[in-house]
């Protein structure tokens, strides 16, 4: 049995995407190929399912066979459940987390010019996109947010290299429903001013220090 057809069997069953050394180990020890006889098969099956309905694509924490995106309005109709919906607040505190990481959750209220509740960051960091990486050395040290290898997964992304630049999203209607503030977000006491857009937003991250950190869900098979 070749190395193709024993890399490909991994990955249809898996439940997470698989990196190299994972589809490695799963070989008996004496059996094991190299790591480039592993990429020439990856290789070789993604080729293979160059025109079919699913393909093999590579994210931020390995390979796994997906749904093509043209094929999505069909299969969505499998599942009971919708896929949820976010708060434009939400969205956009995932953005500035996206582009300014490290940052403080005071410095997310800095930028949208209003207080970021506690259930919005509870939800990133349940969705596991989200990560304390560190805590800024300064009084009180805050926690320092960045995202993970489950939110390059969740939105299909190999690394943060991949993103849009911010003049392509600062255009981009996040509230489709226009969902209305979290009602625990409160303007900031020393600021009059009311929540921002998210092209100012945008306008607002673009002009501060991007910090460059590691790129770091689980197992939801999203359709993209």
């Amino acid at each position: 049995m070749t190395i193709k057809r024993i890399v490909e069997a991994l990955l249809f069953a898996a439940n997470k995407p698989m990196t190299i050394k994972q589809i490695q180990e799963a070989f008996p020890e004496l059996e094991q190929p190299d790591t480039l006889e592993i990429q020439l098969a990856l290789e070789a099956i993604a080729q293979d399912y160059i025109s079919r309905p699913i393909g093999l694509k590579q994210l931020a924490s390995g390979y796994r066979f997906q749904v093509r995106e043209a094929m999505a309005p069909w299969v969505t109709r499998l599942f009971e459940e919708k896929p949820p919906r976010y708060s434009r607040a939400l969205l956009e505190t995932l953005a500035i987390i996206a582009y300014r990481q490290p940052v403080t959750r005071g410095e997310i209220e800095d930028i949208r010019g209003v207080g970021v509740s506690s259930g919005i960051i509870h939800t990133l960091l349940e969705r596991e996109w989200i990560r304390v990486i560190a805590h800024k050395e300064v009084p009180g040290r805050p926690a320092l947010y960045g995202t993970t290898k489950q939110f390059l997964d969740y939105f299909n992304l190999t690394s943060l290299n991949e993103m849009p630049a911010l003049e392509e999203i600062s255009d981009l209607d996040f509230g489709a429903e226009n969902t209305p503030q979290d009602h625990r977000e409160k303007p900031q006491t020393e600021s009059p001013e009311t929540e921002v857009t998210a092209e100012t937003a945008a306008t607002q991250v673009e002009s501060g220090p991007q910090a460059a950190i590691d790129d770091g869900h689980g197992e939801n098979r999203t359709l993209h």
